[in-house]
């Protein structure tokens, strides 16, 4: 009994000891530290809002803060008056291009257009085009859900297809190209054209000596945007394996071709190989003088040629990335440009490819305004790298490429020809990255 009330007493002393020793504490003069107030915090620097590894699909995974007028902007609302803590926000850099700065930042919602992604593979090519579709669906397409056509000249496997479904966010095609599209037409004499493809062959002229190369090009230049898949759809966005997309895209680039009036669109150009299209440009001129009602008011010819179109300066817009206007190339004007060009052979008897045969055509066909450079869309397919030129503007998109590899100015590039022939004013900082 002793015991237990001798324990009471100590924790009686234990509390009362401890309720002094607190009061002292709040009474001290010791002064404390002041609370922080906003012109004390750091400015907003650093890696905010990058995509870092292991995010799934490309996520932010730390944004940066919404600011008073963000939220405003959001909303539609008057900004309020700015208050007098630094901004935690970097101002935007102008970019003096009108055709560059016409690119949103942000455009997510609205009007969904009847657009597809078109890529021609086989299934050999599987683990090469999911890094292309990857590359797309993070960047782009995981924001907008458009549908996927993948065309074969063979069948595709299940692999291919449940690999490529459960990537894509969108709908996903697989068509098998008919023969009709994929071999010799009747007209042409098979063994003229095996022995271009052997003197191509000696000459190492890049796949000089390939069959399935031809109908490829041909393919790709005359029919795939008459498949039965893409019969129901307007605009297409083509994908190639093994390419890269360096920034966000966070508009509809199918609207924005769409709203401004665009049918044909490319990222990267350049000047062909001379050996393999020596008389493409004689079937161009026999085209123009048969069909002058399909040569457009104020095209491209200035892109295309330095004398007024008697010879061809070899430009094209490389035609692995396009983003164009299904319609148009379905058009009668198309048709007989096509038609033209696939009579005289040059498929087969020397080694056209589809990118100067679709470059001449939208250069011709239509007009100057109605093509477009998608500075925005930072992409790289081996060799060549388009890196948007503006050091705030990839900021602002997230982009992840070296400008330093940008092509657009280099000496080989005929971008710099096509802003002279459109009459705009190259991006600041291009004259760095010149050769």
């Amino acid at each position: 009994m002793a015991a237990g009330s001798a324990r009471i007493v100590r924790y009686l002393l234990f509390a009362f000891f401890g309720v002094m020793v607190l009061y002292f504490m709040s009474s001290s003069s010791i002064p404390r530290p002041p609370l922080p107030t906003t012109s004390d915090l750091p400015s907003w620097k650093g890696d905010q809002g990058k995509t870092h590894p292991g995010s799934p699909s490309g996520e932010v995974s730390a944004p940066p803060p919404l600011t008073v007028e963000k939220i405003a902007e959001k909303s539609g609302a008057a900004s309020p008056p700015a208050a007098s803590a630094p901004a935690l926000t970097t101002p935007k850099q102008s970019i003096d291009s009108p055709l560059i700065s016409a690119h949103p930042l942000t455009e997510t919602s609205g009007e969904r257009m009847n657009a597809t992604f078109v890529t021609l593979a086989r299934n050999s090519d599987l683990w090469e085009i999911v890094k292309s579709i990857r590359q797309v669906e993070d960047r782009f397409n995981r924001k907008f859900h458009y549908d996927w056509v993948f065309l074969n000249d063979k069948p595709f496997d299940e692999a291919f297809k449940n690999v490529t479904t459960s990537l894509i966010s969108g709908k996903t095609h697989y068509g098998e190209i008919s023969e009709e599209h994929w071999s010799f037409p009747e007209f042409i004499d098979t063994d003229k054209a095996r022995r271009v493809r052997e003197d191509m062959a000696q000459r190492k002229i890049i796949y000089g000596d390939s069959i399935s190369y031809r109908h490829m090009c041909r393919f790709e230049s005359g029919f795939f945007f008459l498949h039965p898949l893409m019969q129901k759809f307007e605009w297409y966005w083509r994908v190639e394996p093994s390419i890269e997309l360096y920034c966000d895209i966070n508009y509809d680039t199918f609207k924005y071709m769409r709203d401004h009036g665009k049918k044909y669109s490319f990222v990267l150009s350049l000047y062909e190989y001379v050996e393999t299209i020596p008389t493409l440009w004689d079937s161009v001129k026999t085209f123009i003088k048969e069909h002058p009602e399909h040569i457009a008011e104020d095209n491209s010819m200035k892109w295309l040629s330095d004398d007024g179109g008697e010879t061809y300066n070899h430009c094209h817009f490389w035609s692995n990335f396009e983003i164009g206007n299904l319609n148009w190339l379905r058009s009668q004007a198309y048709t007989d440009y096509f038609n033209r060009l696939d009579k005289d052979g040059g498929f087969f008897y020397e080694r056209w490819g589809d990118a100067p045969v679709h470059s001449i055509a939208a250069s011709l066909l239509l007009k100057k305004e109605e093509i477009h450079f998608f500075n925005d869309i930072a992409y790289y397919h081996v060799p060549f790298t388009h890196c948007p030129t503006g050091d705030q503007y990839r900021l602002d998109r997230k982009c992840h490429c070296n400008p330093k590899d940008n092509f657009d100015w280099k000496g080989y590039s005929c971008t710099s020809r096509f802003f002279e022939t459109n009459n705009m004013e190259k991006p600041e900082g291009y004259k760095d990255q010149q050769d």
